[in-house]
C-alpha cells in the first residue's frame, strides 16, 4: 500500500487529494522505488487546472513529473541509462508521469544513479529543471561569445539556464524581480527588473541587441522584449509557448516541441555528475509533506522566494 495525491477533477489546488494505493511488484524491465522527495514544478498544476484539456476520461490524474528515492524491488532485465539496478541504489527517477507518491513502480529507463554528496531535496529538484533548461540552450544553440537574455532567470529552469550557459562560455541578462538579483548575480547574470522600460534597461546593457533569447516567463512584456531586442528570430525559445510566441516564430521546447522528451533523458547523465561535483545547484526554497501538496500548490502560484518546491513523503 502507498499513499499518492491525484486531482479528482479539473481546477485549483482544492481538487488534490491524499489516497491510498495498492503497489503491485515490478514487472521485468521496472523497479520499486520508496520515495525519499518529489520535486514539485508548474506543469504539475497546469495539468490538472485544464490548461491542456480536461477529459473527464482522465480522471483521476496522477502528478510529478520526478522523484529520488531508494530501489526496494528490481524487476527482471531492469537497467537504467548506466546499468543494471540493484536493491538499495540511490536514484533519481526522470521522467515520470505520477511521481507525487511515497513509493512508486517506476521503468528502470527513466532511473539514473544519485552522486552520494547530492542532498535528497536538491536530486529530487533537478532533473525537469535542468533538463528542460539544456533543451533550450541546445534549441538556441548557445555557445562561447553569445549574449543570452533569459526572462525569469531567478525562476527553476531559468537559474539552470543561466549556470549551465555561462559554463558554455555565453554572457547571461537575467530579468528578475529586485528581491531576487543577489540570486541572479550569484549565478553569474547580470540582473534587470521587469516592468515598464524593461527593453531600455536592457538595451544599457546591449547597446546591440542579444545573441538569443530563452523565455521561461511568457507574457507578453517578455515577447515585446524579446522580438525587439535579438537579432536573429530563430534563436528565440520558450518554455511557455502561446499563440503570440507562434507569431513570431519562437522555438518551442520539450514535450510540446518536436522532438518531444529525448532531448531531455539525453541530459540525464551529465547534469547529474555536474551536481554531483557541485558545478551546478539546486536551490530548494521550500518543503511539504506530501499530505500538504494542495497548500503547495496554492503557494507555487504566489511571489515567492526563490528555488524549487519539494514534497516529502
Amino acid at each position: 500500500m502507498s499513499r499518492r495525491v491525484i486531482a479528482r477533477a479539473y481546477g485549483g489546488p482544492e481538487v488534490l487529494a491524499v489516497v491510498d494505493a495498492e503497489t503491485a511488484g515490478p514487472a521485468p524491465g521496472e523497479v520499486v522505488l520508496e520515495v525519499r522527495a518529489i520535486g514539485v514544478n508548474p506543469f504539475d498544476y497546469k495539468l490538472y487546472s485544464g490548461s491542456f484539456g480536461a477529459d473527464p476520461a482522465a480522471l483521476p490524474l496522477g502528478l510529478g513529473s520526478e522523484a529520488a528515492g531508494v530501489v526496494a524491488q528490481v524487476g527482471d532485465g531492469a537497467t537504467g541509462p548506466m546499468g543494471p539496478l540493484s536493491v538499495g541504489d540511490e536514484v533519481i527517477a526522470y521522467p515520470l508521469s505520477e511521481a507525487y507518491a511515497d513509493r512508486l513502480v517506476v521503468s528502470g529507463d527513466s532511473v539514473v544513479p544519485k552522486p552520494a554528496s547530492l542532498p535528497w531535496n536538491e536530486a529530487a529538484g533537478l532533473l525537469a529543471v535542468g533538463a528542460t533548461a539544456v533543451d533550450t540552450l541546445d534549441t538556441g544553440n548557445v555557445g562561447s561569445g553569445d549574449l543570452l537574455l533569459v526572462h525569469a532567470a531567478a525562476g527553476g529552469v531559468g537559474s539552470m539556464v543561466v549556470q549551465l550557459a555561462r559554463m558554455r562560455g555565453a554572457t547571461v541578462i537575467g530579468t528578475a524581480r529586485p528581491e531576487n538579483h543577489d540570486y541572479v548575480r550569484s549565478l553569474g547574470a547580470t540582473p534587470v527588473s521587469y516592468g515598464d522600460g524593461l527593453g531600455d534597461r536592457i538595451r544599457v546593457l546591449a547597446p546591440d541587441g542579444v545573441d538569443v533569447v530563452i523565455d521561461t516567463a511568457g507574457g507578453d512584456e517578455a515577447i515585446d522584449v524579446s522580438v525587439d531586442l535579438v537579432r536573429d528570430r530563430s534563436r528565440l525559445v520558450t518554455t511557455v509557448p502561446g499563440r503570440r510566441h507562434a507569431q513570431f516564430g519562437f522555438r518551442i521546447v520539450g514535450a510540446m516541441g518536436p522532438d518531444g522528451m529525448e532531448p531531455r533523458k539525453r541530459a540525464r547523465t551529465a547534469l547529474v555528475d555536474l551536481a554531483g561535483a557541485g558545478d551546478i545547484r539546486v536551490r530548494v526554497a521550500r518543503t511539504y509533506a506530501l499530505s500538504d501538496a494542495a497548500t503547495a500548490h496554492t503557494d507555487l502560484r504566489k511571489p515567492h522566494a526563490a528555488g524549487k518546491f519539494i514534497l516529502l513523503p
